[in-house]
């Protein structure tokens, strides 16, 4: 056993780290904060060694007990988390304490140790550093799940306090319950200096609990008996960040209890407690997005992307006083659900879409450029799949669709350029596709596309190939941009370079053959093929459209004539447009034919402002709609 001198001066060197510690978080001084964390942490680790380096004495355990408890304490939070280490260094405290009392023990488990050391009367002086450890180990089974294992230890901690667990207790609030009615020793006034009070760790574990608790209900399906064991959990001890997170899963309930208003209420909560809280910011806009106010829809996703690319610059809304905290026991798939938040690229590509989709033509398209800008800045590959975000070439697609509908036809020309520059030399000389039965025959009229809320990730079909797959891909990208280089080319005047264009597409479009085999196959394979052989046959009949058109403008009649019967033939989408084309040539009213088609493309743009689609300005991709 060591001198009482030694411990005395232990105990002053566990006190002064302390208080150090203490002093650096009342001053607020940001910039030496994580370097004391690092020191104190180190010493109390060199002063944990010298005194376990010594047979466990029961003089001295108090003080051995208390330095472990401080040091765990600095550990996991520089750790930012539980570890193996930590359980290792509890197991070996709690054989030394055996050790010390003489208690007979063999090979036990840990929950073993914590029963027989809880249970013996012997142990009633140390009771108070006991507590705190069984604090910790519960606050490290909660971080890990282990809520069988939490339950029993606290039972086990109510028994030694004359407490027995409410049998009647509600299966869900049985650890709650034992949380609430844990009794800690009263010593600290005259203990040692703690990092951590019990009273603190007991209200953090209170609150994890009950937040992991309601996470676990949401995800179950209960989202009333979730809601309220969340309220309570909002009412504990945690940062303005963690609340927030409590107030984003409630409106998450809600949400899914079919009451709207409430959960937007709670999602205001979450933002007015911590701003920096996105989360709660993009499932208000998804909500709103739902209840049809694009107005209300188009604020939100600006102030997110605002929010999204401030984040990190704002003060943090972590409390630092506590080092043990809710944040680092709340770490569950559940959570990270709720919290799931879009990045910045593919905010600004939805606020584009939907600005796209609304008519807001200007806004529009100066997302897109935003947007181009950054993924030109990453210097993109057709072949690169973006998390939640369509293919690349798809998104500049989209762009230059807008900033056809806006006008800029020469901003057009340049992104189409852009997108055949990095896709042309991906283009196979030919590429076969094979289909099953007749179920797609091309005399079913391409489906109108649907912008869907949240952009999908292209799949390729299980009939084709990896390589095949990306080949027509390229192909309908490239034919794309060729349809909108006619397209600008076209308003511009330049009537031949229109027309060089619009042949570009139609050449790149023949490249692909559909021919069918008659041997039924995978449904879902099949359709999807089905629908992109329409597509690419609509592409062909627009891409023919307009360049007969061209040709009107340059009296070619003859050229007109037969490519405005071409595009009758490849697709039965255009039938009108093209039989009164046809027949205002044939009954030598050209004029009055070209003047016809300008009213006919005058409405598809008027549509386009009211948030349509026009098939001018679109192709699949599998199931995705490029706009």
């Amino acid at each position: 056993m060591e001198a009482p001198g030694c411990l005395d001066r232990w105990a002053k060197e566990n006190d002064g780290l302390v208080a150090r510690w203490r002093a650096v978080i009342a001053s607020r001084n940001d910039s030496v904060v994580k370097q004391t964390l690092q020191q104190c942490h180190h010493a109390l680790s060199q002063l944990l060694r010298k005194i376990q380096g010594l047979p466990a004495a029961v003089l001295s355990l108090p003080l051995e007990l208390t330095v472990l408890y401080n040091t765990l304490i600095f550990q996991i939070n520089v750790a930012d988390g539980f570890t193996n280490e930590d359980a290792q260094e509890i197991e070996q405290a709690l054989v030394r304490v055996l050790d010390a009392r003489g208690l007979v023990r063999g090979e036990m488990s840990i929950e073993e140790l914590w029963q027989k050391i809880l249970l013996n009367t012997d142990m009633q002086q140390l009771a108070p550093v006991v507590h705190r450890l069984a604090g910790l180990q519960g606050a490290l089974w909660l971080a890990a799940n282990q809520l069988e294992k939490l339950k029993v230890l606290f039972e086990a901690l109510s028994t030694t306090e004359g407490h027995t667990a409410l049998s009647s207790c509600e299966p869900d609030r049985a650890i709650l319950m034992l949380l609430s009615t844990w009794a800690l020793p009263h010593d600290e006034t005259t203990s040692l200096l703690l990092a951590q009070t019990s009273r603190d760790l007991k209200a953090v574990l209170y609150t994890a609990a009950a937040f992991l608790q309601g996470l676990r209900l949401m995800e179950e399906g209960d989202p009333t008996a979730a809601a309220g064991i969340l309220q309570e959990a909002a009412a504990g001890l945690c940062s303005r960040r963690v609340l927030a997170e409590i107030c984003t899963s409630i409106g998450c309930c809600y949400q899914r209890m079919g009451k709207p208003q409430m959960a937007l209420h709670y999602w205001k909560q979450a933002l007015q407690v911590d701003f920096q809280c996105v989360s709660a910011l993009y499932q208000s806009l998804v909500l709103l997005r739902h209840l049809g106010k694009t107005d209300a829809e188009l604020e939100a996703l600006g102030l997110l992307h605002k929010a999204l690319e401030g984040s990190g610059q704002g003060a943090s809304s972590t409390s630092l006083h506590l080092l043990v905290r809710v944040e680092l026991l709340v770490q569950v798939p559940a959570l990270v659900s709720v919290l799931s938040t879009p990045n910045g690229s593919e905010v600004k590509y939805l606020l584009a879409r939907r600005c796209l989709q609304m008519g807001r033509l200007k806004e529009a398209v100066e997302h897109y450029l935003d947007l181009m800008a950054v993924l030109q800045e990453k210097g993109w590959q057709p072949q690169e799949f973006l998390h939640r975000l369509p293919r690349v070439p798809e998104v500049f697609l989209e762009a230059t669709s807008a900033l056809l509908q806006q006008e800029q036809y020469q901003d057009s020309l340049t992104v189409s350029d852009e997108i055949i520059r990095r896709i042309i030399d991906l283009i196979p000389n030919r590429l076969t596709i094979l289909l099953g039965s007749d179920q797609g025959e091309q005399g079913q009229p391409v489906q109108s596309p649907v912008i869907e809320s949240s952009p999908p990730q292209l799949a390729s079909s299980p009939t084709l190939s990896h390589e095949n797959t990306e080949s027509l891909n390229c192909i309908l990208w490239a034919s794309a941009a060729y349809l909108h280089q006619g397209q600008a080319l076209a308003h511009l005047g330049k009537h031949k370079d229109a027309i060089s264009q619009f042949s570009r597409c139609i050449n790149l479009l023949f490249k692909v053959q559909f021919i069918r085999t008659g041997v039924a196959g995978d449904e879902i394979a099949q359709e999807d093929l089905c629908r992109q052989e329409q597509v690419l046959q609509a592409m062909k009949s627009l891409a023919l459209l307009g360049r007969g058109c061209q040709f009107l403008q340059l009296e070619k009649d003859k050229d007109a004539l037969r490519d405005l019967h071409l595009s009758l033939q490849a697709n039965q989408k255009p039938h009108r447009i093209c039989c009164k084309l046809y027949g205002g040539w044939a009954g030598s009213r050209r004029q009055h034919c070209i003047g016809r088609n300008f009213r006919v493309h005058r409405r598809q743009q008027l549509r386009n402002r009211r948030g349509e689609l026009s098939p001018c300005t679109c192709f699949h991709s599998r199931k995705r709609v490029v706009c």
